[in-house]
């Protein structure tokens, strides 16, 4: 009995609760950040916004809207006049859903159509400018877009203008439309032909994804097309290709570069340059009485 009186007594260590309350993980704001499609590198989207969208690690070019497309490439976004803006689409095979799919293209994109089209200057040389937005419904070209190309290029050749577009992400024919969409393609076609015969300069930019009815029509007719980097370009998708002929495809099939090695386009050019390539495409086709307005 003695001896348990000198036994140790057992140990215990007592935690503390903490005084001060834990600081709260701050969680970066929304669009803070933007990952590169191509190498994965985690981008600071102020930073890729300076560069026009353009991933400077690798050189990947992500796709821009319409009014982004004007803004990088015409001397004044305010002095832009665009033309019909009254058309509107509608739904004459009376597509289920048709409406709902046109209204939240509209909602998403800020654009009622997915062309926009216009008079503005470039290098203080007058042109008139369009745009095809893939944001809008892919890009597809229905009766309104088909309409929109149309005009430009009828207003270019009664004003003797040169025409630059932008397919930037130009679609196939709109299904919802039927027949009255597939008819764009030869109506674009049948302008940009008229145009050309007057003498008069088109060039084509082909961004991506550039494919289908666009690509087949008004946006492969240019008297010079350039593309950007590593733009896709063909009429049907790699994969449509691929199943259809039961061959493997090269490797970069369809893309700009593709494209430029096989005699498709006529050069491929990166988006922070395209504006002075235009400028100087458009000096040196100017008409000699033309140049400079009279200078």
């Amino acid at each position: 009995m003695l001896k348990d009186l000198f036994r140790g007594k057992p140990r215990y260590v007592t935690v503390k609760a903490p005084t001060s309350t834990p600081v709260a993980r701050r969680e970066a704001p929304d669009g803070l950040w933007t990952k590169c499609t191509r190498c994965g590198a985690i981008l600071y989207t102020k930073e890729l916004q300076r560069n026009d969208r353009v991933c400077p690690r690798c050189g990947y070019h992500f796709r821009i809207g319409a009014w982004e497309r004007l803004r990088l490439v015409l001397d004044s976004l305010e002095r832009f006049q665009p033309f019909d803006r009254d058309l509107r689409s509608v739904n004459p095979l009376g597509f289920p859903g048709y409406e709902e799919k046109l209204a939240r293209s509209q909602q998403s994109t800020g654009l009622d159509e997915a062309a926009i089209t216009g008079s503005a200057t470039i290098g203080d040389w007058p042109v008139v400018v369009g745009v095809i937005d893939f944001g809008f419904m892919g890009g597809s070209m229905g009766s309104v877009v088909g309409e929109r190309i149309t005009r430009a290029f009828e207003r270019a050749t009664e004003l003797g203008l040169p025409v630059v577009i932008f397919s930037a992400g130009g679609g196939g024919a709109r299904m919802h439309e039927g027949i009255l969409s597939l008819m764009q393609m030869a109506k674009t076609s049948q302008a940009v032909a008229r145009h050309s015969q007057a003498g008069l300069l088109y060039i084509s930019v082909l961004t991506d994804p550039t494919m289908g009815g666009i690509y087949a029509s008004f946006a492969s007719l240019a008297d010079i097309i350039m593309a950007e980097p590593g733009a896709l370009i063909g009429f049907a998708g790699p994969r449509v290709v691929e199943e259809t002929i039961r061959q493997k495809l090269p490797p970069g099939f369809q893309s700009a570069e593709f494209a430029l090695r096989h005699g498709m386009i006529d050069m491929v050019v990166d988006r922070r340059q395209i504006r002075p390539t235009l400028i100087q495409l458009l000096a040196l086709h100017a008409p000699r009485e033309g140049r400079r307005h009279g200078r």
